[in-house]
């Protein structure tokens, strides 16, 4: 497919919580229950084609911990997109999913996980594994591994959309830059060393690359000076926009950018886009329960009422973790709007969607949708409060139940006699 095919059948450059189809949304809360992710291939396809078009040159990896769901791994892999892999059960799901080739990188990797990996690699499994410390290489060897391997770079410079996911600039991640090519030469000693990575953070934005040219410029110093490599993995970290004023990200100027600052180099651009894949793709639906006014009218007259629903933040972390946005969307139907805050079940504080927001007057039995939670939805999901984790429905064509509600037996199934 050429880069402008690609580009004229990837869709628009967001899908905006307004574009979902109320009713449809609405027939699936009815059949299957709440509350409920609902997740749409055909997004994630035409988010696969407009990353390959805006890298056609580039080895694109999807970063697989934003969503590991079989349907959504083997829909990215026949989109022609490879995986990347942050723990060896991501590594398994990977190739069960049939992925040929996968990259695992470990970071601080558990014993288990490097025993299950390595073992995979014995059985003939087709493996790449990014190592981020001199330990972990040690490790390696004591397994008896001698395949391909790429080396973390700490590059010393961070970026993000919250400082909890900047990587870029921490210590837990990878080996210092300035040793970085003492690092590459011992590797060479013992394993096939054919790449370098670098990671900058989740949630890069267009308005300010900064960082980003600047993570990518280092890698490419590096490369020309270690050479010898088949790719330069520069990470992923593309943002969406959470917000409904927010422009979505110009993902070409990104990869024009990505392109001039690593330069002239002997090795193919490696990308890991995560996010930017199955973001926009997921809703959650969730039904209120509850309402009631709260007393401090505030600044504006108008009464904030509480809107309790049926999700919370074992279904969807983020809004707790990292007071991140989502677009909330009334379904039942248009009503004057007032400040409304939509809290969850669990008995945390922090267990809230948004708070005091202006959205039509809930009503108890009104459905809602909480928009861009394809990434990190389920993968984050919990059971605390003892909460059994929601069902998953995939539309590909028609929708298909992908992953079953759990029940309170399954949180109880492994704790023996009962």
């Amino acid at each position: 497919m050429s880069e402008e095919a690609a580009a004229g059948d990837a869709g628009p450059d967001v899908r905006r919580l307004a574009d979902w189809s109320a009713a449809d949304l609405r027939d699936l809360a009815a059949e299957y229950d709440t509350p409920l992710y609902v997740t749409d291939l055909d997004r994630v396809r035409e988010n696969a084609r407009r990353l390959r078009a805006a890298f056609p040159d580039a080895d694109v990896r999807y970063a697989v911990k934003a969503h590991t769901g079989r349907a959504v791994l083997e829909t990215v892999r026949e989109a022609g997109l490879g995986a990347e892999c942050a723990s060896a059960g991501e590594v398994v799901r990977a190739l069960d999913a049939g992925y040929e080739a996968v990259q695992y990188t470990a970071v601080n990797p558990p014993a288990a996980d490097l025993d299950t990996v390595v073992s995979r690699w014995a059985d003939g499994a087709d493996l790449t594994v990014v190592a981020g410390a001199r330990d972990t290489l040690t490790r390696l060897r004591d397994r008896g591994f001698d395949g391909r391997l790429a080396i973390r770079v700490n590059p010393g410079v961070g970026a993000g959309h919250h400082e909890k996911v900047t990587t870029g600039g921490h210590a837990k991640f990878g080996v210092p830059y300035d040793r970085a090519a003492d690092v590459v030469a011992d590797a060479r000693a013992d394993f096939d060393v054919v790449g370098i990575h670098a990671h900058a953070g989740s949630g890069i934005s267009g308005d300010d690359l900064s960082a980003h040219r600047e993570l990518v410029a280092r890698m490419g110093d590096l490369a020309r000076e270690v050479g010898d490599l088949e790719f330069v993995d520069v990470g992923g970290g593309f943002g969406v926009p959470y917000r409904e004023d927010e422009p979505p990200l110009d993902l070409p100027a990104v990869a024009a950018a990505t392109r001039e600052a690593l330069g002239d180099v002997d090795a193919a651009l490696a990308v890991e886009p995560g996010r930017y894949v199955v973001a926009d793709a997921g809703v959650l639906l969730t039904r209120v329960n509850t309402v009631k006014p709260v007393d401090d009218a505030g600044s504006t007259g108008a009464v904030p009422v509480v809107a309790g629903v049926d999700a919370g933040m074992t279904d969807l972390l983020r809004p707790a973790m990292y007071d991140a946005y989502h677009a909330i969307r009334n379904l039942t139907e248009e009503r004057p709007e007032r400040p409304v805050t939509v809290a969850g079940p669990v008995c945390e504080t922090a267990d809230l969607f948004c708070e005091e927001r202006r959205l039509p007057t809930p009503r108890r039995g009104d459905l809602l949708a909480v928009g861009s939670a394809g990434a990190y939805g389920y993968e984050m999901a919990n059971t605390y409060n003892s909460r059994p984790r929601p069902a998953e429905v995939v539309i590909d064509g028609d929708p298909r139940l992908a992953r079953e509600r759990e029940t309170l037996d399954d949180l109880t199934a492994l704790e023996g006699d009962r």
